[in-house]
């Protein structure tokens, strides 16, 4: 599959481009979100057929092929930002299996994050973490919101455990719910608005501290168990006195949400470009991998010019040959992260 890992000792025999993405002490990868939530919808009572795909991006679609009464989670992924959201139906009365066939099913489909329909299992989410590792070595990329229940919303020490037990630096977890007027989330039931506003973030911005449509979360935490979660990897919404938002951006391995996404879209943006335009097309002599190496940096540029990084390099890799069929290239760069401490010295 284009795009996905290698390994030096044992390196593939298909065709394509394979990245590896080696993290140094100075470097860190930064990024952002490119809109497709992939949600697979519990109950359905319009004109979709069960086990079936359907992209929908207003509330009169979904309406119409769900039910009035079924799309919460997919309004609320279209509120957080979402440019469309990639619904697949799952059976009325949906066992094990179906959930085996759902997550084969959405390994022929692109999108940029997943995100249950409301519901806490965590049988199910260990599957998911197991699903999101395997894509991530075979060339796909996408991030995962996960949440809990009333019970664990309710002790943050339960929702940190769960982000230690689904630590992936392509999970997030929201260990609180909320509350809009009459209406009580459960951080399950929130995700989909979390997975949304990942999605609908551009690559050279945080979701730091964004302003949620909540009234107030199901339990607001003090300053201690909002570092203890941070550090735990948990994705904590924070009422300020006047709002609800985001406290800060992570995923469960504790790295930057933005950092991840770009990572993610120069592996994807880079493979496709890849496979498109020069897999099989250019000669494996300087002159075609020049032509690869320009192709590669000029994207890079453009990131840069987005503030997405800086100093893109791109080169021959010096410690493996390019022979034969095989390039092997050396890329670096910097990222650019987002403002999230700031520091006053007021003298007096």
């Amino acid at each position: 599959m284009p795009g996905a890992q290698w390994d030096p000792t044992a390196l593939p025999t298909r065709p394509g481009i394979y990245i590896n993405f080696k993290q140094a002490a100075a470097v860190a990868i930064s990024g952002g979100a490119r809109g497709t939530v992939a949600i697979p919808l519990l109950t359905h009572s319009g004109t979709a057929a069960a086990k079936a795909f359907y992209t929908v991006t207003t509330e009169a679609e979904a309406t119409e092929l769900f039910g009035a009464a079924n799309i919460d989670s997919i309004l609320l992924a279209l509120q957080g930002g979402a440019k469309e959201v990639l619904v697949y139906t799952m059976p009325t009365t949906p066992v094990d299996a179906d959930y085996v066939d759902m997550r084969a099913a959405f390994d022929t489909r692109q999108f940029n994050v997943f995100v249950f329909d409301g519901e806490f299992d965590a049988a199910e989410q260990a599957k998911t973490k197991t699903w999101v590792i395997d894509n991530r070595e075979e060339g796909k990329h996408f991030i995962v919101v996960i949440g809990g229940d009333a019970a664990t919303d309710a002790d943050p020490t339960a929702g940190n455990a769960r982000s230690t037990l689904n630590k992936d630096d392509y999970i997030v977890n929201l260990i609180e719910g909320g509350v809009i007027g009459t209406e009580t989330y459960t951080s399950s039931e929130y995700a989909p608005y979390i997975a949304g506003l990942i999605a609908g973030t551009p690559i050279n911005e945080s979701v730091t501290y964004r302003v949620t449509p909540l009234e107030d979360v199901t339990k607001r935490l003090s300053n201690s168990q909002i570092t203890a979660a941070l550090a735990s990897g948990s994705l904590v919404l924070t009422h300020d006195g006047e709002k609800v938002k985001v406290e800060q951006g992570i995923v469960t391995s504790g790295k930057k949400i933005r950092s991840i996404r770009a990572r993610q879209a120069i592996a994807t943006d880079v493979a496709r470009t890849a496979a498109d335009n020069y897999i099989g097309r250019l000669n494996n002599n300087a002159d075609g991998q020049a032509t690869l190496i320009v192709a590669i940096k000029a994207y890079l540029e453009t990131l840069e010019a987005s503030g997405v990084l800086v100093a893109p390099v791109v080169a021959l890799d010096p410690q493996k040959p390019s022979v034969g069929d095989s390039v092997f290239l050396a890329v670096s760069y910097l990222e650019v992260d987002s403002i999230e401490r700031i520091f006053l010295t007021i003298n007096i």
